[in-house]
């Protein structure tokens, strides 16, 4: 028999995250890891704060989280905190229950900066590497990527819209010009990309490098 494919939204849900993570995932034992070095940064971490005032991020969560956004490569905050908002694994990682709300991506890095000033948070990160050596949770494999621009045998005169609008495309200035509207007739796989901001665009190709150490 086929089930219907209708979402009934739940009043109330009796599953934790703790119950969502495998217990086989390796970020468990990571977890762990981390939870003995904060442990051991407890008394320094309690220096850096004031007895009374406004209650701040956990110091131990503002850590987790940026360790999860080392390993996993968030390139910032605000995709960060995107994560903190509805993966669970992340959520799990750093101590957010179900209903807890993720912080604002800009209090965090507040937060955060307090933490890497003093540095508190270059000590967690070194401990962390060194104790993950120990329990043998890092690889020894070491690759090295590198990327670079090929130049396309196109002109810009060649990128024109794809909606067949526009001249013959000599006389382009201050028409607006992407990859989305626009596309070469010489090599309609060429995209108009630069090597860095200041630089010339030029019809090009992405490659890529991946070499094993």
């Amino acid at each position: 028999m086929r089930s219907p494919d209708v979402q009934q939204l739940g009043m109330f849900s009796y599953v934790s995250v703790e119950q969502r993570v495998p217990t086989d995932h390796p970020i468990r034992k990571l977890r762990v890891l981390v939870d003995v070095i904060l442990g051991e940064l407890d008394g320094l971490l309690d220096e850096r704060y004031a007895e009374g005032g406004r209650p701040s991020i956990p110091p131990e969560r503002i850590l987790r989280a940026s360790l999860l956004q080392v390993v996993y490569s968030v390139r910032s905050e605000r995709l960060l905190m995107e994560q903190m908002n509805y993966n669970l694994l992340f959520r799990w990682f750093v101590g957010l229950n179900i209903d807890d709300a993720a912080w604002d991506h800009s209090t965090f890095s507040f937060n955060r900066e307090r933490l890497f000033d003093e540095q508190v948070a270059q000590r967690f990160f070194e401990h962390t590497v060194l104790m993950a050596r120990v329990r043998d949770l890092v690889s020894d494999e070491h690759f090295s990527v590198d990327g670079t621009l090929l130049e396309a045998w196109a002109s810009h005169k060649s990128f024109r819209p794809k909606d067949g609008s526009g001249g013959d495309g000599t006389d382009f200035r201050d028409e607006k010009r992407n990859n989305d509207t626009h596309a070469s007739t010489t090599d309609p796989d060429a995209r108009l990309m630069r090597k860095g901001k200041g630089k010339e665009a030029k019809l090009s190709y992405l490659a890529n490098s991946l070499m094993e150490n």
